[in-house]
């Protein structure tokens, strides 16, 4: 791994169980060396993810940097973790990704849960007051604040690559989502499929579609959006 960290590992390892520790009971020495082997396994998903953002303070001279000052990158990183351990570690370690949800609940004011399963690649910005879901994530999705995805009827959206949601909009339920597409602000998706390449704008069922060529969706994700495909 070749990112840049502004504390060592071991730091990293000590604050995130003096955290765990000032909001629940004290760790066992075994669940100490259960989150320093996870920790180790997920900054790797947080490089991965950091060197595709164009937000100011991710990468550094071309290598993804991570400060876990930074409340964003800080977001993303109890995330990784959480759903790292809830993957490799034995079962009866459930119990700390639970705790590293609700750490990030507290910390980002994200509901963010474990079990979704978020791509490799995804930004936030801004986070709180966000609810993400269980749908279906295409690479390069993005949110910012107050944003929900979640479902109608036990249906919930499957979204493709480069999905943008500006503030307060929300989608909800079975919707199938295009790749290059941006929800407006306080824009509400309800049951209603979005094609390739569009700015959606209202509420369902008086949504408002704009097409866009994929060089429009490539240029604001490169500046506004903060997002574009690197080579690794």
């Amino acid at each position: 791994m070749s990112m840049k960290l502004d504390m060592s590992e071991g730091d990293l390892v000590t604050l995130v169980c003096r955290q765990l520790e000032s909001l629940f009971l004290p760790l066992s020495p075994e669940e100490k060396a259960c989150l320093a082997d996870m920790i180790r396994l997920a900054l790797p998903r947080c490089e991965r993810c950091f060197l595709h953002t164009r937000i100011k303070r991710y990468t550094e001279d071309g290598a993804a940097r991570f400060n876990p000052y930074h409340s964003g990158q800080y977001a993303v990183f109890l995330y990784f973790l959480a759903n790292t351990l809830c993957r490799q570690a034995a079962p009866e370690r459930r119990s700390l990704a639970d705790r590293l949800y609700f750490l990030n609940k507290t910390l980002n004011g994200l509901e963010l849960y474990y079990e979704v399963e978020m791509p490799s690649i995804f930004m936030l910005d801004h986070p709180v007051g966000t609810v993400i879901g269980r749908a279906e994530f295409g690479d390069y999705f993005s949110f910012a604040q107050n944003c929900t995805v979640g479902n109608n009827w036990d249906k919930y959206p499957r979204l493709g690559h480069h999905v943008a949601m500006l503030a307060g909009s929300k989608l909800i339920g079975n919707c199938r989502v295009g790749d290059h597409v941006i929800l407006a602000a306080n824009t509400c998706v309800i049951d209603t499929d979005i094609p390739d390449g569009t700015i959606v704008f209202g509420s369902s069922p008086n949504l408002i579609f704009k097409s866009r060529p994929v060089s429009y969706f490539e240029s604001w994700f490169a500046t506004a959006g903060s997002m574009k495909p690197r080579s690794d």
